[in-house]
């Protein structure tokens, strides 16, 4: 091997390992539903301010997954290291949008760490955000109001 080839192969090695390095997986799972009707839409947010979203515009990433057995889940890949929230929504009509009553939520929805949600306690990025520094598996529980 010349010179040229070794330096070039070692240019290749550093940026493979610069790229790998800081990438992580999350899933999340969501059990208790109460029916398998629709989908589960999982979004993740990774900026303030991003939540709350109630038309679905400031996620940094987004999937729908399936419901069986009442239960959904799943996986965002190759994340870079830093502060997250998830926001899910038990979406029973298919249709990508929270049905509300007269203020709050008909449809089931979740937060990453938020367990109950009222007038007095509205989730924000601040109250919902985690450290994702490796790979992680979070459950979240859905709320009906």
């Amino acid at each position: 091997m010349n010179r040229h080839t070794i330096i070039l192969i070692l240019l290749f090695l550093t940026s493979v390992t610069t790229y790998s390095q800081g990438r992580t997986t999350l899933t999340i799972e969501v059990t208790d539903l109460h029916n398998n009707n629709g989908v589960v839409q999982f979004s993740l947010y990774n900026t303030n301010n991003s939540i709350p979203d109630e038309h679905y515009e400031k996620y940094y990433k987004q999937t729908i997954s399936t419901i069986t057995n009442n239960s959904s889940k799943t996986t965002f890949k190759n994340l870079p290291e830093g502060e997250y929230a998830v926001n899910i929504l038990h979406d029973e009509d298919s249709d990508g949008k929270i049905k509300k009553g007269w203020i709050l939520p008909i449809e089931g929805i979740g937060f990453s760490n938020l367990t109950k949600i009222n007038l007095l306690n509205l989730p924000s990025f601040k109250k919902t955000k985690f450290k994702l520094t490796e790979n992680k598996e979070i459950k979240i529980k859905i709320i009906y109001l």
